[in-house]
């Protein structure tokens, strides 16, 4: 490794790159690898909290995994069963296929957002449930758990909050970076216009990402995750109070090939799953298939969704709601 020199082993491995540029100190082009770490000393490497050879060990595996083949797509992910609370068997074989919505639905306590984190981690029976994930109807590879850079699944938690001072702008051209996309500045503009799309608030470029309400936050991250993020499973832990437009954020989604599951209590989102996973006593206690029925009262929830939502911009405008009011439905 030492007879490539830094500026060429950069530009043959960008993400080795990026892994170097984390840290904070100067890296000469014209030198190798090994003798730039050489050259920086005991006590620097042990402020970047890595040892000399846990740096080259990592940065092979870096280039090795370049070497490979790119991983196949994400066509389907299965959940095979395990245990309820109570200690029953759960006789669940379910498969997702990309561009498919799943909505969980149960009391709140109920289990949901534990298979949400079963999902994420790709349990293999490894967790409380015993359940076990499959990608592509095979187990997923170890580096897909656990390696960050290559994580298959993005999850949208009820809180999220932005510890780093930077613009939206900044943040998501970070990202765009991080993802190696060409033009990252367009695809920027893009992300952060889709997230206004999204939200009733919107909100400029130049803003800090600190500063973002909890309904733009969620707007930022699903249009982040559907237009920018790798992760072609998508989890959402409750996105209906949000201030998010909830059925424009899930056609966001599906247009873009994810595998989509939302945890929820709004008849909204739940009847625009395919399916949905009720959950009780912490474990999958039935599987509904949306019936034709159901799709047509979504309509008229929706009619009823639209009367809600005119009213309450009329209240922001200041506006007066003293008319006789029409039932929707």
């Amino acid at each position: 490794m030492s007879a490539v020199s830094l500026g060429a082993l950069i530009r043959a491995h960008p993400r080795v790159g990026a892994f170097l540029a984390t840290f904070p100190v100067p890296r000469p082009d014209q030198i190798g690898l090994e003798a730039w770490l050489d050259g920086l000393g005991e006590e620097t490497l042990a402020d970047l909290g890595m040892t000399r050879s846990q740096i080259l060990d990592h940065v092979r595996r870096l280039q090795q995994e370049d070497r490979q083949a790119g991983p196949e797509p994400v066509q389907a992910l299965t959940i095979l069963g395990g245990r309820d609370k109570l200690g029953r068997a759960e006789a669940v074989e379910l498969t997702i296929r990309a561009g498919e919505i799943v909505c969980i639905v149960g009391p709140t306590g109920s289990g949901k957002s534990r298979l949400l984190a079963d999902i994420e981690c790709l349990a293999q029976g490894d967790t409380p449930t015993g359940r076990r994930i499959l990608i592509n109807a095979a187990p997923p590879p170890p580096g897909s758990r656990f390696a960050p850079e290559r994580k298959l699944v993005a999850q949208l938690s009820q809180t999220m909050n932005f510890v780093v001072d930077l613009t939206v702008a900044e943040f998501v051209a970070m990202h765009a970076s991080c993802r190696q996309v060409a033009d990252a500045d367009v695809v920027a503009e893009r992300v952060i216009a889709t997230a206004n799309a999204l939200t009733g608030e919107t909100f400029a470029p130049t803003v800090s990402v600190t500063q973002l309400s909890g309904g733009q936050t969620r707007a930022l991250m699903i249009a982040d995750a559907a237009l920018l993020s790798a992760s072609p499973v998508v989890l959402i832990d409750e996105i209906e109070n949000a201030g998010v437009d909830r059925s424009r954020a899930l056609d966001l989604l599906v247009a873009e090939d994810k595998i989509v599951l939302i945890s929820t209590h709004d008849p909204l989102l739940a009847l625009r799953g395919g399916r949905r996973l009720v959950i009780r006593h912490g474990g999958i206690a039935e599987i509904i298939t949306t019936s034709a029925a159901e799709r047509a009262n979504l309509l008229a929830l929706e009619r009823v969704d639209a009367g809600l939502m005119d009213i309450r911009e009329r209240l922001r405008r200041g506006e007066r709601i003293d008319e006789a009011l029409e039932p929707w439905t």
